[in-house]
């Protein structure tokens, strides 16, 4: 048997409140193209009963984020054991100026934005969209030599990490970078 050669994301998909508001955000101030939608009263895979509008939107290089309304469900909500950082998306724009410009224009647009927050190499901000999601922009700013580094030393960090749970010191130069830039 052979493994799979992933060719990238075919779509990633969360649960909305209002689909047409969703598309409004995501379109309207992220600039991403509302692709298509599909709305069934029975779920394909398992063939139960529930009503669903699924969004799809254009998150560039082939890749694309979807969303579901489900209005006979409850109310959406999330892991309330997950701290609110931890689940996320987040997307690339193109430059750090660009990273900073956005800043701009989503405050300007009366959305509460986090950061620039430097994590060596990348920076990224943070704010939520109207279901309550929060989104990442991130701007790369490593080296190819720095992303070889971090490479090589995932296995030993994660070989560590599994048997001490504590956090390990094969990739400092991160951490220290940050504080000679800030």
């Amino acid at each position: 048997m052979t493994k799979p050669n992933i060719q990238g994301f075919h779509h990633v998909a969360y649960r909305c409140k209002d689909a047409k508001e969703t598309v409004e955000f995501y379109n309207g101030i992220l600039g991403m193209d509302f692709q298509l939608a599909i709305a069934e009263d029975h779920v394909p895979s398992t063939g139960a009963y529930d009503p669903y509008m699924h969004i799809f939107l254009d998150a560039g290089n082939d890749n694309v984020l979807a969303f579901f309304e489900l209005p006979e469900q409850p109310d959406m909500d999330r892991d309330r054991n997950t701290p609110i950082w931890v689940q996320h998306i987040a997307m690339r724009v193109e430059s750090l100026e660009t990273l900073l410009e956005t800043k701009t224009y989503l405050e300007e647009n009366g959305i509460e934005v986090l950061g620039p927050t430097h994590h060596g190499i990348f920076k990224s901000i943070y704010f939520f969209d109207p279901n309550g999601h929060r989104l990442e922009l991130a701007a790369d700013i490593g080296t190819p030599e720095q992303m070889k580094q971090l490479h090589d030393v995932a296995p030993a960090m994660l070989k560590e990490w599994s048997e001490t749970k504590k956090a390990p010191r094969h990739a400092a130069w991160l951490h220290e970078k940050i504080a000679e830039e800030s």
